[in-house]
């Protein structure tokens, strides 16, 4: 780029003329499209209207002649198996692969210059070059590495879950794998991800799992326990491969929480109500824009209503938190513009006594979701629910109904946690 623009910017308003910088002067760039601009324009104008200004200009331009050597360093391109060049492109693959770019980021303009100032003489690969080469290198490389990891012990865990892309209508399976090391240390790794293919029956599921296990050389012997959702057919599954099993904690959690929310009409009439106040803002940017405004004025951070998805629950509790939080800030902005629907003072009641008793099952989802959730942790989390669901107060009072079913739903889903040889062996063991 051209030093004069160190001294005039382009026009906002119009592409076609550039404003002087010393003193806004408006001068044509030469052209109507970007391939005729030109910057003779400017440089006369600095020339007869700042003097000081077209000195340094004019100095800014001189070439500076480079070495002999600069030059040959910089045209000489390094071979795609010279030391550095291998261990750069080996860099770039694991930058794509562990922050989730595309491979066509090798073709990404500003990754190019990136890539320039740091080695101008290092040559970038190719996309194709990279999907058909480098990936499957690195691939087969991390795929070694946890086979190796695998070797360190013989009982294994296992997480497994399927769903549909998306991005396409494609089904997925994953396999998780969980074990304890030589050193006694927690280890994790993801074995498959895959796509699944025809009906998902049990007997198909219960045939690519074990076609999963043995790519890895893992005797059903060696499962300890798999986890699984609660679906009949994930369930068959694993009986019929003859896998222990137990159902996810969180998914579970899931099933009770909305037998509790759909089990009394008036709060799930309080739900489907801020649903659609959520919606109204989702869907209308200048909306959103005056929340926004009206959040600033009452000194209250700037915060997006949450919406919510009918499969976690635990963004319908997000979902009420946030309306409970934005009470104030909704209520000054329905004394200006319509909404679809209003909440009445006993619904936000509602809403209000809904969020506190869901906050232990909030509590609890993150916790087993965690990256270092233990089997340990269960039967003590389940024994607080039922007691803080057995607690009486004065602030049960519309809420009784779904917090009875709450009570149900988790003592009837919960049953045998106690009595499961998995979970009260762990929670004795667990210091």
């Amino acid at each position: 780029m051209s030093a004069v623009w160190n001294y005039f910017k382009v026009n906002e308003d119009d592409k076609t003329k550039a404003d002087c910088k010393l003193c806004s002067a408006k001068l044509s760039r030469g052209g109507s499209k970007g391939c005729a601009f030109n910057t003779s324009n400017l440089i006369k104008h600095l020339k007869s209207q700042h003097d000081n200004e077209y000195k340094e200009f004019t100095h800014a331009s001189k070439p500076i002649q480079p070495t002999l050597q600069q030059t040959l360093a910089r045209r000489e391109k390094m071979s795609r198996d010279n030391p550095r060049a291998v261990k750069i492109t080996q860099a770039i693959i694991e930058y794509i692969a562990l922050s989730d770019q595309p491979l066509s980021e090798v073709e990404n303009v500003g990754f190019l210059r990136l890539l320039y100032v740091l080695e101008p003489r290092y040559d970038v690969p190719g996309r194709r070059y990279m999907t058909d080469t480098e990936l499957p290198k690195l691939h087969d490389s991390v795929k070694k590495h946890i086979h190796s990891l695998l070797q360190t012990s013989s009982a294994f865990s296992f997480t497994t879950d399927i769903w549909t892309s998306s991005v396409s209508p494609v089904s997925l399976i994953s396999l998780t794998c969980q074990w304890i090391d030589e050193s006694f240390t927690p280890q994790r790794a993801v074995l498959h991800a895959k796509q699944f293919r025809g009906s998902h029956t049990s007997q198909a599921i219960a045939h690519v799992f074990e076609e999963m296990l043995q790519t890895w050389g893992i005797p059903k012997t060696s499962v300890h326990v798999v986890l699984r959702d609660n679906a009949k057919n994930m369930i068959k599954a694993m009986n019929d491969a003859g896998l222990p099993s137990l159902p996810c904690v969180a998914h579970t959690l899931q099933l009770a929480v909305h037998e509790g929310l759909l089990a009394q009409r008036s709060i799930a009439d309080a739900i489907a109500v801020g649903r659609k106040i959520v919606g109204h803002f989702k869907h209308s940017a200048l909306a959103y824009s005056r929340l926004e405004d009206i959040q600033g004025q009452l000194n209250q951070p700037i915060k997006r209503l949450q919406q919510d998805v009918q499969t976690r629950w635990n963004s319908t509790y997000y979902m009420l938190q946030s309306l409970i939080e934005q009470k104030r800030v909704l209520g000054v902005y329905m004394s200006e513009h319509e909404l679809p629907d209003y909440l009445t003072t006993h619904q936000w009641a509602l809403m209000e006594k809904t969020v506190a008793i869901l906050a232990p099952f909030e509590d609890l989802t993150k916790k087993v979701s965690s990256y270092d959730a233990l089997a340990s942790d269960v039967i003590p989390a389940v024994t607080v629910l039922v007691r803080l669901l057995n607690r009486e107060t004065d602030e049960d009072h519309g809420v009784k109904t779904m917090k009875a079913t709450l009570l149900a739903a988790v003592k009837k889903r919960f049953s045998d946690v106690e009595t499961n040889p998995l979970y009260f062996i762990s929670t004795i063991l667990d210091p």
